[in-house]
């Protein structure tokens, strides 16, 4: 739409000032192309207007209320709890208790505890010098990344399926 347009669709739904007013209706008078424009978007305007509004019957309304609240009533109440409070909650109580075992482990003199000889003859541990080699530890993160690759898979699988519902 051009500038001109413009100005008559303003001129024929009176949304301009007068001074505007006078000066379109000046370029309508003399100039035949606009006048010609403003008498063909005229009687698109009493077209428009002359147009009866179609609306939707009675029962339209009362139908889609009734598929919004069975919708509705097909959804699983939640809880109005956000479960990234409780997250930052779980998270807040687990660097608490981390920053207690560190304060704890730092305040012990490790030169003066020897564990080793407080513990009966008896009741010794094996060296675990002769289970844990290097096969062993690469079998233990081979496990660990496969049960974390499947965690956060089945994660993301709920996680996507309560956003279809």
């Amino acid at each position: 739409m051009n500038n001109m347009e413009e100005k008559l669709w303003e001129y024929i739904d009176g949304r301009c000032t007068p001074d505007e007013q006078e000066s379109i209706g000046a370029l309508i008078a003399e100039d035949e192309s606009i006048r010609l424009k403003y008498n063909q978007l005229l009687r698109f305007s009493q077209e428009l207007s002359a147009m009866e509004i179609d609306e939707p019957p009675m029962a339209f309304t009362y139908n889609v209320m009734e598929a919004i609240r069975a919708e509705e009533a097909q959804k699983p109440l939640k809880a109005s709890i956000n479960k990234r409070i409780i997250m930052g909650i779980a998270a807040f109580f687990v660097l608490t208790i981390f920053a207690l075992l560190v304060y704890a482990a730092a305040g012990i003199q490790w030169s003066s505890v020897n564990i080793i000889s407080q513990i009966p003859s008896v009741s010794k541990l094996p060296e675990a010098n002769n289970f844990i080699t290097r096969p062993v530890i690469m079998g233990f993160m081979f496990f660990d990344v496969i049960l974390g690759l499947f965690l956060a898979d089945t994660y993301l699988r709920r996680k996507k399926s309560t956003k279809q519902l």
